[in-house]
């Protein structure tokens, strides 16, 4: 009798579906062979000794919420050993702010504390975050190793936000249109992130003569202004006035704030400006991001020569006629030299020779709080800034 032989379709037919049992039947048998890798846990290479450690972990990862700049935090985490043999737990690598604090100074290999955990026993492991400025959100971890062949690291996570201890708001006191001849006002808000209300302690502006030119005030806010700012729990407001006299050209300064918290804190905020106005002062040793006249130390016994030049515009600029009221040291010797126009008429140069005769007698004005700066004192002639006062930072040895 003939034997009739599947047709080519019959048989691409059955193929599919064999296979597609044989490959159903592989992955199963497969999946029951090999575990899965669930969160860090690692799949051990080879047989598992039936007396080794296993390691649990109920979490690895703490939200904290929020912390203050400067605080310390921590959190538990449990660590059992589920095996019928002993756990070795050491220490691995950490991020820069976070540590595991309570291991068992008992040294492994290599020197590394470690700890060992018995069958069906528990630890924990805490790991501190210290909370760092600006603040912001953040993320950070710390690995422990075992021996567990299953899961031979564990990776911690702690994360949260940190809050800053303090902030300003505007961050920079800015007065952009200032002018030598009238007083202009100025403030900013510090916020405060700490458990008691701020108690100001000193308010102070690294301008050489700070007390001629500057006011500096606080206040504490009020229940209002306090609300503007979410999770602000005190703060006060810096105000600041400037008056006449300032000297033409940009104001750069660094106003510090000392406050307690109760712990101290220093406040450290941009103070800028620019003086307007038809005078202006250049030459060799004029700092004018300083608005001073910079001579460094000079030897009492050679003396020193230098020239500033000051230029007027504007229509006041024929009136400007520049005569030296007052010299701080009082041996600095000022001659004031022949206005001349410059170009078209516009603007008149007028030189300013400033001598420290041979002989001078040491004194110390290095524009610093312990050595106040040092002054020429102008009377200029020009009805909107009447008087220049010129800071001058000097120290004059032997």
């Amino acid at each position: 009798m003939a034997v009739r032989l599947p047709g080519a379709w019959t048989v691409a037919a059955v193929a599919v579906v064999v296979g597609s049992l044989v490959g159903a039947a592989g992955s199963a048998l497969k999946a029951m062979l090999i575990p899965w890798q669930v969160g860090d846990v690692v799949p051990a290479d080879g047989p598992v000794a039936p007396d080794a450690p296993r390691v649990e972990v109920a979490e690895t990862t703490h939200a904290f919420g929020t912390v203050g700049t400067g605080e310390t935090g921590s959190h538990r985490f449990e660590v059992r050993n589920v095996g019928l043999g002993p756990l070795t737990l050491r220490k691995g690598s950490s991020s820069c702010s976070c540590t595991v604090s309570d291991f068992d100074q008992e040294a492994g290999e290599g020197g590394e504390p470690k700890r060992e955990v018995p069958p069906e026993g528990s630890t924990f492991v805490t790991v501190q975050w210290k909370g760092k400025p600006p603040g912001g959100p953040f993320r950070q971890q710390v690995t422990v190793l075992t021996d567990d062949p299953r899961r031979p690291e564990i990776v911690f996570v702690v994360e949260g936000t940190v809050l800053p201890s303090w902030k300003a708001v505007p961050p920079t006191i800015a007065l952009p249109r200032l002018t030598a001849s009238a007083s202009e006002r100025a403030a900013t808000t510090i916020f405060t992130y700490g458990e008691e209300a701020p108690v100001v302690e000193s308010l102070a502006i690294d301008h050489p003569q700070a007390s001629q030119f500057f006011s500096l005030s606080s206040a504490p806010l009020s229940p209002e202004d306090l609300a503007s700012e979410p999770a602000a729990t005190g703060g006060f407001r810096i105000d600041v006035t400037v008056h006449p006299g300032l000297p033409l050209g940009a104001v750069k300064q660094v106003l510090t704030a000392r406050f307690r918290m109760p712990e101290p804190v220093t406040a450290e905020l941009l103070f800028e400006g620019s003086v307007g106005g038809d005078l202006v002062l250049a030459g060799q040793g004029w700092d004018s991001s300083r608005q001073a006249l910079r001579l460094g130390t000079v030897s009492g016994r050679t003396g020193l020569k230098t020239t500033l030049f000051l230029t007027a515009k504007g229509p006041h600029r024929e009136a400007v006629r520049p005569r030296v009221v007052e010299t701080v040291p009082d041996t600095l010797e000022v001659t004031v030299g022949e206005a001349k126009p410059i170009g078209s008429g516009g603007v008149v140069r007028i030189p300013l020779e400033i001598v420290i005769p041979a002989g001078s007698r040491p004194v110390n004005h290095i524009c610093s709080e312990q050595a106040p700066a040092g002054r020429i004192v102008l009377a200029t002639g020009h009805p909107d800034t009447p008087t220049l006062s010129i800071p001058v930072c000097v120290v004059i040895g032997p």
